[in-house]
């Protein structure tokens, strides 16, 4: 029973001094870019030794992707992204428009939360060096990969063709990119909100006509 309780404090230890490691690692990002990131500014900061960020989460590189990763679900929670309310309401869709308006929702508080973190690293006329660059394509792989099962599924359940769906992601998967928000709401003035609308729009002009439907497409 002891050894059991001191197993749950060290882990809740351990989670706590991961925490409080990326919050520090998150404000410095924002504030300062990822090049000015360094391991042992970090760790004086979250007040740990550098082995213990390395230890907790590792280099420079795992510390800017595990900032990202708690950043897409906005906690540090053991629940997956597809039994999230938000991801549950867009898988539950039936019609376009209400996958459009589910999805713009969905990717609009993604970015409410991800959206300095990610424009901290792909800050226009800087160059991405080894860590920020792999990155910038692994997290431009997964968006590719998301919005793939996504509009897959979607046209599955509306009985598009084969081949309105490759098209359809090329077009999601532009629209939803990390720089047009980025454009859009730290770079123009826009609210998330009106971003949200503008690609509800967006999305639902983009989707192909639902096989045996006539007059609205959504």
């Amino acid at each position: 029973m002891a050894r059991d309780y001191d197993n749950r404090a060290r882990t809740a230890a351990a989670r706590e001094t991961r925490r409080r490691i990326l919050a520090v690692a998150r404000t410095s990002l924002v504030d300062d870019g990822y090049p000015a990131l360094r391991i042992s500014t970090l760790a004086t900061a979250a007040g740990v030794s550098p082995q213990t960020v390395y230890n907790a989460i590792g280099g420079k590189a795992e510390v800017l992707k595990a900032v990202y990763d708690v950043a897409v679900v906005g906690d540090d929670e053991p629940v997956p992204m597809s039994e999230r309310p938000e991801f549950i309401r867009l898988a539950e869709a039936t019609s376009p428009a209400d996958w459009s308006s589910a999805y713009a929702h969905y990717t609009a508080e993604l970015y409410r939360r991800i959206g300095h973190v990610v424009g901290a690293v792909l800050r226009p006329g800087e160059a991405l060096d080894g860590g920020a660059g792999q990155f910038a394509e692994t997290i431009d792989r997964e968006r590719r990969i998301g919005t793939t099962h996504a509009v897959t599924a979607l046209g599955a359940r509306l009985g598009w063709p084969d081949s309105a769906v490759a098209p359809t992601i090329d077009a999601v998967w532009v629209l939803n990119a990390p720089e047009v928000y980025d454009r859009l709401v730290r770079r123009s003035g826009w609210s998330v909100e009106r971003y949200e609308r503008w690609l509800a729009r967006q999305l639902a002009a983009c989707l192909p006509p639902t096989p045996g439907a006539s007059g609205d497409r959504g």
